[in-house]
């Protein structure tokens, strides 16, 4: 029952109605093209951004964001094992808590780094500049 839930939820059964010049019209199907986006997809992804519901993704930016997510949860796995080891009287070694801390280090960068060239790249996308 909850896939129908969810399917209804998202379902696009909303219409609203946008007039554009030829031109505008024009460079809207070309970003949106450069995006790899249908012009509804492309108009609706910018509309929801800028009402601060979701940013401008692409397939790449969801790509990474998908691993640096699974790199974190990972992360999470082995930071959880240690507290179990600790609160049932194990101590991890210094290597396991330092390798985790090391790991986490380098999600969270990797993270910032990506978040902001996603920025950019989303910025540079909707005013139509190449990348």
């Amino acid at each position: 029952m909850a896939g129908s839930r969810s399917a209804t939820s998202n379902r696009k059964d909303r219409v609203a109605h946008i007039r554009f010049s030829p031109a505008e019209f024009n460079a809207l199907e070309a970003a949106a093209k450069a995006a790899g986006m249908t012009v509804s997809a492309f108009v609706r992804s910018l509309s929801m951004e800028g009402a601060g519901v979701r940013p401008f993704l692409g397939e790449s930016d969801r790509a990474v964001l998908g691993l640096l997510a699974d790199g974190m949860r990972a992360i999470g796995g082995n930071l959880n094992q240690i507290a179990r080891g600790i609160n049932t009287g194990r101590m991890p070694t210094e290597e396991d808590v330092a390798g985790s801390i090391k790991d986490a280090h380098g999600v969270a960068t990797a993270l910032a780094v990506e978040l902001a060239e996603m920025i950019r790249r989303s910025a540079a996308t909707r005013r139509g500049e190449g990348i």
